[in-house]
């Protein structure tokens, strides 16, 4: 009888150490921005960590060095499953299945990446039925960069009429109709497609905020930077996981993850950018690029081209989404919102 309950005793720890190893969860995170790039260095991997932690190691993730696919194709492999998760910005994509993220990609969104990263989470979510846009993975993130700047190497933006002819990359969305209105050839290509087609002239300049002008290492083939109040125009970026993976984890790891995720990844990773964008503004300087403020004439022309485009963003909604008042309510909790309409 001692042996049976031996025996019994033994099967059921095995059981019981099978069960929790069955419900350790290992993620593997697709990351296409270079590795040493300061938002993969200073949020990517620093939130990886966390998950581990409020976990305490049920859930793991793995930081691929390589991407399992190209920057547009991102939200797609997550839906599909092809990675675990990953991130990646909306216009990438080049459809209308994100329409509502367009709001964290206009004009005057602010210069500081942690509140405009707040507020596009806080506002996405709650007025403008993000999770539904992003169906078939879990929403973990939703953020922006620094203000974006116009960088060249043909001249000076003194007035508007100085942007006609100029050939500018775009990562796509908003940015592109505005250059156009502006006079400019926008051409869509992904950050790591800049460098080769910059240096071959293939592109005069680059929509781009400040920190990517290093991190890709821009600044000896750039003569110009021109600067706006609150960004010349923004991107909107996501965070999502796989939606039958994030199924396969318990609920209250599930809980602890969506605690350090959403408005806390979002000033994460908006310091993140903070950080990057400061000290790329010292290095812009010291190598000579000339980094000046967008005269009166070609701010009142973006923001005149700007007002157009967030109507007709507006107007396009599905019934129910004010959109108007979605921006100006995010406008109000960057502190900019008089810059739109001065």
């Amino acid at each position: 009888m001692t042996h049976l309950k031996t025996g019994l005793s033994a099967l059921a720890l095995l059981a019981m150490s099978g069960a929790a190893q069955a419900a350790d969860v290992t993620l593997a995170l697709s990351s296409w921005l270079p590795p040493r790039h300061p938002i993969v260095v200073n949020a990517i991997k620093p939130w990886a960590k966390q998950i581990e932690e409020v976990t305490e190691g049920r859930v793991s993730v793995r930081v691929l060095g390589k991407p399992l696919g190209s920057p547009p194709s991102h939200f797609d492999m997550a839906r599909d499953g092809i990675a675990d998760i990953t991130y990646g910005l909306h216009s990438f994509t080049q459809d209308d299945r994100f329409s509502g993220a367009q709001l964290g990609q206009f004009s005057f969104l602010g210069d500081d990446a942690i509140g405009a990263s707040e507020a596009f989470w806080t506002v996405y979510t709650e007025d403008l039925n993000a999770r539904a846009e992003h169906d078939g993975t879990h929403l973990l993130g939703l953020f922006v960069h620094g203000p974006g700047l116009l960088h060249n190497n043909v001249r000076k933006i003194e007035t508007p009429a100085d942007l006609s002819g100029l050939k500018i990359r775009v990562p796509g969305g908003y940015v592109a109709a505005l250059t156009e209105d502006l006079g400019a050839t926008p051409l869509f290509m992904s950050s790591p497609e800049v460098y080769e087609k910059l240096s071959r002239g293939v592109i005069d300049g680059v929509a781009f905020t400040y920190e990517a002008l290093t991190a890709f290492k821009l600044t000896d083939d750039i003569k110009y930077s021109m600067t706006v109040p609150g960004g010349l125009y923004n991107t909107s970026w996501f965070l999502v996981m796989d939606q039958d993976k994030w199924d396969e984890i318990p609920q209250q790891d599930q809980a602890a993850i969506d605690a350090i995720s959403g408005a806390a990844f979002a000033r994460l990773v908006g310091q993140a950018w903070n950080d990057a964008d400061l000290a790329a503004e010292a290095a812009i300087t010291d190598a000579g690029v000339d980094l000046y403020p967008a005269p009166d004439a070609v701010v009142d022309a973006v923001r005149t081209a700007a007002g157009k485009h967030e109507r007709t963003w507006a107007d396009s909604l599905p019934e129910g989404e004010d959109g108007a008042a979605a921006l100006a309510r995010l406008r109000a909790m960057t502190g900019v919102e008089t810059l739109a309409t001065q």
